[in-house]
Parts: C-alpha cells; sequence; structure tokens
C-alpha cells in the first residue's frame, strides 16, 4: 500500500508539470517517446539478460506495451476531441476494469471489490465532472481504450509475478516493461510526431527528463511492485486517488481554482471505498480471522 501511496504523490506533482509545461506545446508523441526511452536507460544496466524465465520476459514486455505504450498514445490523443474536464472524467471508469479482469482471471465475482470500485469512480465522478461537450465520441472511446489497457497491464503484471515465482528481483527484468512501450512508441513517433513542435527550453526538457526518470521509471516500477502487495479492490480504488490528490497538489503548488466542497466530497466517498474493500473483502476476512484470538 506504501508503494501505492508514494506513487500517487509523485504522479500529481507530475500530472501538474505536464499541464503547465507540455501539454499544447511540445509534441505529444514525442513526449510519450521520450518517456520510454529515458526509462528504458534508467533500467538497462540493471537488467538481467540471462536467468530470467521466457514467460516473464515476454510477458512483462506484453504488460509495458499495454500499461505504457498503447496508454500513453491513446490519452494524449484524447486531448484533440475532448476538454482537460471531460479527459479526467472518462478516466475514471478503470477501477471497473481491474475488478472485472481480476474476477475473469480467476474465474470467479468479488461484489465487494467490483462496489469499493464503483465508489471510487462515483467519488471521482463527483470532484471532476464538469458537463460535456456535444463531440466527444470518438475522444471517450479512445480513453476507454487507454482505460482497459493500463487496466490489463496492472492485473498483467500481478498475475504473472504470482504465476511465475523468481528468485530474480524484480528489478532486475523491468527492463523489458520499456521495451515493449518501445514497440508502439517509436513508430508511433516517426508517423505522427510532428518534429517542429519539440522542447523550445531548458525547462521542457527538464520536465521531459523528470517524467521519464521520476514518473515513468520509478513510479510505474513501484506502482507495479505495489500492485503486486495489494488486493484488486485495493489497486482499484487506488487508480482514482490521483484524483483529489491532483487537484490538491495544483490547487498548493499553482494556486489554481478548485470547487473545495466537490473535492472534499468526492475524497470521502473514494476514502469509504478504500473502508469498504478492507472491511468486507473475502481477503480482509480471512486475515481477520487468521489473527483472531485461537486462531
Amino acid at each position: 500500500m506504501i508503494y501505492l501511496v508514494l506513487v500517487t504523490v509523485l504522479w500529481a506533482v507530475s500530472f501538474s508539470l505536464i499541464g503547465e509545461f507540455l501539454a499544447g506545446q511540445v509534441d505529444s508523441d514525442f513526449a510519450v517517446l521520450s518517456r520510454v526511452v529515458l526509462a528504458g536507460l534508467a533500467f538497462l544496466p540493471m537488467t538481467r539478460w540471462r536467468g530470467v524465465q521466457l514467460e516473464l520476459k515476454l510477458g512483462v514486455t506484453v504488460v509495458g506495451a499495454l500499461q505504457f505504450g498503447v496508454t500513453y498514445l491513446c490519452l494524449y490523443r484524447s486531448f484533440a476531441y475532448l476538454s482537460v474536464p471531460e479527459v479526467l472524467l472518462f478516466t475514471i471508469f478503470t477501477p471497473l476494469y481491474i475488478t472485472l479482469m481480476d474476477d475473469l482471471i480467476k474465474g470467479r465475482f468479488s461484489p465487494v471489490a467490483l462496489v469499493a470500485a464503483a465508489l471510487a469512480t462515483v467519488g471521482a465522478g463527483i470532484i471532476r465532472y464538469d458537463g460535456l461537450s456535444s463531440d466527444y465520441f470518438t475522444g471517450f472511446l479512445l480513453l476507454q481504450v487507454a482505460n482497459v489497457t493500463f487496466a490489463a497491464g496492472q492485473i498483467g503484471y500481478k498475475h504473472l509475478v504470482q504465476r511465475y515465482p523468481t528468485e530474480v528481483p524484480l528489478h532486475r527484468f523491468f527492463g523489458y516493461f520499456y521495451a515493449g512501450a518501445l514497440v508502439f512508441a517509436l513508430p508511433s513517433f516517426l508517423l505522427f510526431g510532428d518534429p517542429e513542435r519539440l522542447p523550445s527550453s531548458a525547462l521542457q526538457w527538464g520536465v521531459l527528463v523528470w517524467l521519464g526518470l521520476a514518473a515513468s521509471g520509478l513510479g510505474l516500477f513501484l506502482w507495479n511492485r505495489g500492485a503486486c502487495l495489494v488486493d484488486a479492490g485495493t489497486l482499484a480504488v487506488m487508480n482514482n486517488a490521483l484524483v483529489p490528490a491532483g487537484l490538491l497538489v495544483n490547487l498548493v503548488i499553482w494556486n489554481r481554482d478548485a470547487d473545495l466542497l466537490r473535492l472534499v466530497l468526492g475524497g470521502s466517498v473514494i476514502g469509504c471505498s478504500l473502508w469498504v474493500n478492507a472491511r468486507f473483502s473475502q481477503h480482509a476476512v480471512w486475515a481477520r480471522k487468521q489473527t483472531a484470538p485461537g486462531s
């Protein structure tokens, strides 16, 4: 859980940096590609090429292609069709996809996790909703692809590590994650990128370096590490914890207007969803029985 909380704070800061210094100024395909390359280079010296199961290598590569490559390319493209509030609103369905995918893989149905994810979605919607434009269908579809692939990457990595246990430390084969993302990010920039919209200042280059090494490198590794240590319900809820965190950072650092009542109300609903999952999920009930007196 601590990993997910730390990365939520990290990503909240990074989200503000994107909005202030990159959005609408730097080519989105180049921004994604630079993040992939920088994060990959950071893990390259640690990557073990031998002694890692082939299933893990291929699996982590596919996860990276989905969770980083496809997700970010679709996310950035959605801004051409949607306003920022609409983009934020349509990303809140990720928790639902996470719980449904986890249940599908395990061949079961977990109503508590689904309820918790639904509560988190409602809480994020309270914070983010600001009306919809009349022309949003294409953007909505792009964001749902991004939501599904981001959810699939998280659940895929979680189950991959559980299914193929290894004594090799996770960071020694996480470099394959960025190799998978590069499979989509590089061709996308070569085909659709605009070389005229590369970073034009040292500050913009600095933001890209931060996003590549901190947000995409350290952040994605710790997030996926944390995903392996919690149940699917908690993971689903934490996917929407970025909403109040991001708005708070934006308010404190950039002094942007925010509806504090909606922020508090929505944040409270997200917090309630965490409590529901922790109190009533099968995993939590089992843990309490194990620690009960006389057990």
